[in-house]
């Protein structure tokens, strides 16, 4: 079955797409070629991810790899399969134009795996076939011929494994022969000759309509994509796409023949070339199924599992944290030592250091959080817990195939919310949005971890496992019991339908990359980082401002005089009254006189001002609280001496020398924010996802309610209990 090739030359700098199924290891042979060259963004228009990285190839020079959404066909249904099949038709706009096409194979699934290369075949683009996976395939014994199958499919096949960054030498001199060359398969053996005909005279007529596009649209008559295609280009290419279909006798049932007919290619070109000599045995990822799977046992392996992750990412994390606290403390010393007293003293030292470092610090606690995430979705288990969880879903109108979405908004609402494209039902789709920002995503973990650190006491509980850790993983578990009777009403009101049924590949257990482990923890690290010097700066130093200004002359003038009384005291005595005057100047700054105003709405919650300022100025990100409460109390009665937040925290006193803090205040904070929807991000995310503002509105609100009132009955509970 030889296929001929026809030449495509051309010149510039080449884009080569990336494509492939879901659990091919894409992403991972995607890091192993560009390292920690990849920029991300989104294409253009939408907010599907957009991840280009730079490769550098034998002969061909630097090329861009273009990262495309993981697809299991070109019959796009989903909004990130259309982002997928519209790059590589060149329909994106502001996108380049694709020279050469990546497709990663999984060699353990080949069959399944050359359905969306019988299709790329059809696109007049220059192929390359990565054959992944091959660990894998020789453990279940399959054995594959692979010049023989790059023989039948007329490109070059290249076993490699991206794990081991096995083959990439290869596979390398393979797609720079390409890129040079630009060599495009021919497509007649696959599909019928009298289609084309049809499809050739289609794209002929309209500019931009490619060949392969104009097949796609003939043979998706029902596809939502073909419908996309069909509006984007006018009524008179309906017309004539209409008549076209009726020439060749195109009813509604023709996606279901080009299935049979592609798997008898398939079939065909698989003969003698793939033996599995056990395609039904049980294997070792069948067996730890039987556990991690079943009702009771997969249950309670996933709360163990969670429990441990939760737990280390306090103890972890500590050494680092120290010493990252101890470094902007250095710093801060030094700075206030330089710089002489005054406005740019207090916004350097009071305002970025104390503000910005006090959001850094947790650092290693992201990190660690990613680590886990990272490990647990690179070995296979995430695939595993999304199964345990369609038993949890499906009573409140959902389906496990929410989880993912909602499991993504562990790390990030927005990507979340935007996970939900691969939800075919609208209805489950928009329920989905609705209760993803009630995960506890990284950025609420800097406001779990200053006040868990600072008032639950670090004790053992059982087997090693920690009060602080319980803790947090109590927090976490808040948003998801929150979020199924929200669903649920949800789904028997406003979103009311039934649940789709859940369908799931579940993917072969493996060692995690290093590599991709790696990538997943530094890019989360730069993104945190990234808001540390930007939204988090400028929010510290607004905060700063508002609570430096305006200076009382009168407060400053009684104090100048007391010093002037107390000369030759002692230290302590005159950080006593610096302290004091610090406290009489935040009274009377702005932020001090909101805060004031907004203190009856708060004070039911435990809080006083400062908290509830801090809470309102972190409405465009959660963690922005930890920064704007670092910045208040650096400006506020707090000991000179009292280096970290934490002891600024406990130190605090209302007017007439309470506490402030306490054990039920800080968990009333804390559930606030497990409840609350302070993203501005996220809240515009939703709306340019759903194309309207009443969802957004209404998660802001009800989001707001329930936090308020989860505050309200936690404080009012702890106080109760004698935990005050």
């Amino acid at each position: 079955m030889n296929i001929a090739n026809r030449e495509r030359p051309y010149v510039g700098r080449a884009t080569v797409a990336v494509v492939g199924n879901p659990n091919t290891g894409k992403t991972t042979l995607f890091n192993a070629l560009t390292g920690l060259s990849q920029r991300v963004g989104n294409f253009p228009g939408v907010t599907v991810e957009r991840k280009v990285g730079q490769l550098t190839l034998p002969n061909a020079g630097a090329v861009d790899l273009l990262d495309l959404p993981g697809t299991y066909s070109l019959s796009a249904k989903s909004p990130d399969e259309f982002i997928a099949v519209e790059a590589l038709m060149g329909l994106l706009e502001s996108e380049s134009t694709i020279q050469a096409v990546l497709v990663v194979l999984d060699a353990s699934n080949l069959r399944r795996s050359l359905y969306v290369v019988s299709q790329l075949l059809e696109i007049d683009l220059p192929l390359v076939v990565a054959l992944n996976m091959l660990d894998v395939a020789k453990a279940r014994g399959i054995v594959i011929d692979a010049p023989a199958l790059s023989e039948r499919l007329g490109v070059p096949v290249i076993p490699i494994q991206a794990n081991k960054r096995v083959g990439l030498d290869a596979l390398k001199e393979a797609l720079s022969r390409v890129v040079e060359k630009g060599r495009v398969p021919s497509r007649s053996s696959i599909s019928p000759q009298s289609w084309w005909v049809e499809a050739d005279q289609l794209a002929r007529k309209y500019e931009g309509v490619s060949t392969g596009l104009a097949l796609r649209v003939l043979v998706d008559n029902q596809n939502a994509f073909a419908s996309h295609v069909v509006e984007r280009f006018g009524d008179d290419f309906a017309a004539d796409l209409h008549a076209l279909r009726a020439q060749i006798n195109a009813d509604d049932a023709l996606a279901n023949r080009e299935i049979e007919w592609r798997y008898r290619w398939i079939d065909e070109v698989l003969d003698d070339v793939l033996r599995d000599p056990e395609p039904l045995r049980v294997t070792r990822s069948d067996q730890l199924d039987r556990i991690l799977t079943h009702p009771l046992w997969g249950s309670l392996s996933f709360a163990v599992i969670m429990a441990f992750v939760f737990q280390s990412i306090f103890s972890w994390a500590v050494p680092l944290m120290d010493g990252i606290d101890a470094l902007f403390g250095t710093v801060g010393g030094w700075a206030s030592g330089y710089l002489p007293e005054g406005a740019l003293q207090s916004m350097v030292v009071d305002g970025v250091i104390a503000g910005v470092g006090g959001v850094v610090i947790f650092l290693p606690q992201i990190c660690i959080l990613f680590l886990f995430i990272a490990i647990l979705e690179d070995c296979g288990y995430m695939a595993r817990a999304a199964l345990l969880m369609d038993r949890l879903l499906t009573p409140c109108g959902l389906s496990g195939k929410s989880f993912i979405p909602l499991l993504s908004s562990f790390a990030c609402a927005i990507p979340g919310v935007m996970a939900t494209r691969t939800i075919n039902d609208p209805k489950d789709r928009i329920a989905t949005m609705l209760v993803a920002p009630l995960m506890s995503c990284s950025a609420r973990l800097p406001v779990y971890a200053i006040f868990i650190g600072a008032f639950i006491p670090a004790r053992d509980v059982w087997g090693g496992i920690g009060l602080q850790g319980l803790t947090l993983f109590a927090l976490y578990c808040v948003g998801i019991f929150v979020a199924i009777p929200v669903a649920w009403i949800l789904k028997k009101t406003l979103l009311r339908g039934q649940p789709t049924p859940f369908l799931l590949e579940l993917p072969s257990y493996k060692i995690p990359d290093v590599g991709t482990v790696g990538m997943r923890i530094y890019q989360s690290a730069r993104h945190f980082l990234e808001r540390a010097g930007t939204l988090i700066l400028a929010a510290t130093i607004v905060m700063w401002a508002l609570a430096y200004f305006p200076r009382s002359e009168t407060i400053a003038e009684h104090y100048e005089a007391e010093r002037k009384r107390l000369v030759g005291a002692s230290e302590e005595v005159l950080d006593d009254l610096r302290a004091k005057e610090a406290g009489e100047m935040l009274q009377q700054s702005f932020l001090g006189r909101m805060g004031h105003a907004v203190e009856p709405v708060v004070e039911p919650l435990g809080w006083d001002w400062r908290i509830g300022m801090a809470a309102l100025a972190s409405f465009p990100a959660r963690e922005v609280i930890v920064a704007v409460l670092g910045t208040i109390y650096s400006l506020g009665e707090v000991d000179e001496e009292s280096a970290s937040l934490r002891d600024a925290l406990r130190s605090a006193t209302w007017s007439d020398g309470r506490k402030v803090f306490n054990i039920p205040v800080a968990l009333s904070i804390m559930v606030f924010f497990a409840l609350c929807a302070q993203c501005v991000s996220t809240l515009a995310v939703i709306q340019r996802e759903t194309g309207a503002w009443r969802w957004p509105v209404l998660t802001f609100v009800y989001m707001t309610v329930l936090a308020y009132i989860g505050a309200f009955v936690t404080y009012r509970l702890g106080m109760a209990l004698g935990w005050g």
